[in-house]
């Protein structure tokens, strides 16, 4: 997370705010990059972070580091993932609380890979901000994807209420609900 100064006619409101910087992927299955942490990453609570070497970062910002946060895939979830990865720009979506006091720190809750669990969430009026995945991460969740995907059977389409019946001449068809005529039983 970085909290970077406010400038301009809002800065008289509010001097910083929280953005959502990066997510670093500290554990992975094999064949996926992590990254470094600078300290255990099982360790609670959270780190104070260099900006990465020629990042373009404002005068003033600050980055924190926040370890610990899982990303667990689940297989009846695989739409959303597939959703994911065949978005334009494949992404992870952290949900995250304001701080509760001015020198606070803001409480990353949860990361995910899936298109519906940050959809949830918005729908809920949570605080969600997205970040590019790194393409191994994407490969990796496409094959996942597509092995874990059941499309849902298709279910006959049911007539549209609003347009009127017909017969297969294209004459409106009748529909009575009263005594049979012509020779039935009375």
């Amino acid at each position: 997370m970085r909290r970077e100064p406010v400038r301009g006619p809002m800065a008289r409101w509010q001097p910083w705010r929280w953005v959502l910087a990066d997510v670093q992927v500290l554990q992975a299955p094999a064949g996926l990059a992590t990254a470094t942490w600078p300290v255990a990453a099982d360790e609670a609570g959270p780190v104070p972070l260099e900006s990465a070497a020629g990042a373009a970062v404002p005068a003033g910002a600050q980055h924190w580091g926040f370890a610990g946060l899982p990303v667990t895939l689940h297989p009846e979830d695989a739409e959303g993932y597939l959703l994911n990865v065949t978005a334009p720009a494949p992404c992870f979506w952290v949900l995250w609380r304001e701080p509760e006091g001015d020198d606070g720190l803001p409480q990353p809750l949860i990361v995910t890979l899936s298109y519906h669990d940050a959809g949830r969430w918005l729908d809920a009026q949570e605080r969600v901000d997205q970040v590019p995945a790194p393409a191994d991460v994407v490969a990796w969740l496409a094959d996942y994807a597509r092995r874990h995907h059941r499309p849902e059977p298709k279910r006959r389409a049911r007539p549209a209420s609003f347009q009127p019946l017909t017969d297969r001449f294209g004459q409106p068809a009748r529909i009575s609900t009263g005594a049979t005529r012509r020779g039935g039983p009375a």
